[in-house]
């Protein structure tokens, strides 16, 4: 009985699939035709037509034939959906991105994503289409950022740990600007066109953080062996390296950072299995900060 419920959500799967597609490069599709080729019923089709709707997706119907909105066709296309998995952070959420896998994403039975934290950008929408033009122009922006006034060359905007940031050039130097913090200047200013620089854009490239330009240092934190495997699964400190395993299972480990904001609260939400050895300094902080942190809550608790 598995075998044959497995068998018949692989065959709409890939059905929902094979429609999206034709629907994508333009066709105009008949569920009584459909019905014939999947052997099916024409009633099942139209429920598949009913999904798409339910989905959002911009259907029209003339006469007895469904087609997509002439303005969305040939819109995505599986390099679109790959570029938008790596600009939206979520390429390494799922095991692949390619024809199956898009398949097996239609059977909501399968996938789905929980605790991943973003910020909603439906409230940058102007923003985005400001800087976009922007960027794709070359041409110079100005705004207000934490109450002052910028005025910088756009580059690129950037997604960083669920946030979204614009990345421009201010003075020669290559700058992260969260667009949360950015209001639109109401005074006029005088912008003019830039050229862009390859330097930039191999900076941008090269760089996995929003902290452009600075210096790294590095920290060498243990890790308990309780917790190890966490660690070892994947990297969750900033350019995180293996420098040894420790004999009680524990690791020692070394991360890269500009800012001790990068790697502060990382340690404080690992607390007690993460501890840093070097610079001392910045567990003696974190230390310090936990005993006030205790000390004041207690106070308010007799209180």
């Amino acid at each position: 009985m598995k075998n044959i419920e497995s068998s018949r959500h692989e065959t709409l799967a890939n059905r929902l699939a094979d429609i999206l597609t034709r629907l994508n490069s333009g066709y105009r599709l008949e569920p009584n035709e459909l019905a014939k080729e999947y052997e099916t019923h024409p009633r099942t089709i139209k429920r598949d037509f009913d999904r798409f709707e339910g989905c959002n997706i911009p259907l029209q119907k003339e006469g007895k034939y469904y087609f997509l909105d002439p303005k969305y066709l040939g819109q995505l296309t599986f390099k679109d959906i790959q570029t938008f998995s790596q600009i939206s952070g979520i390429r390494h959420l799922y095991p692949k991105l390619d024809v199956s896998f898009l398949r097996e994403l239609l059977d909501s039975r399968v996938y789905d994503a929980k605790g991943y934290s973003v910020e909603d950008a439906s409230q940058f929408r102007s923003l985005f289409r400001l800087f976009s033009d922007a960027i794709l122009k070359h041409q110079q922006i100005a705004f207000m950022y934490k109450g002052e006034p910028r005025i910088v060359e756009p580059y690129k905007l950037l997604h960083h740990h669920g946030s979204w940031y614009l990345a421009a050039v201010r003075k020669g130097e290559l700058r992260a600007y969260r667009l949360s913090r950015i209001e639109l200047s109401a005074h006029s200013h005088e912008l003019s066109s830039f050229k862009p620089q390859q330097s930039i854009f191999s900076q941008l490239e090269d760089e996995e953080s929003i902290w452009f330009g600075q210096e790294k240092h590095e920290i060498v934190l243990t890790v308990h062996a309780d917790v190890a495997s966490h660690f070892q699964q994947r990297a969750l400190l900033p350019e995180q390296q293996v420098i040894k395993r420790l004999d009680d299972g524990g690791l020692l480990l070394s991360s890269r950072i500009t800012h001790t904001t990068q790697i502060l609260p990382l340690v404080r939400y690992w607390i007690p299995h993460l501890k840093i050895v070097n610079p001392e300094g910045l567990q003696v902080e974190v230390e310090r900060e936990l005993k006030n942190y205790i000390s004041f809550n207690h106070i308010q608790v007799e209180k």
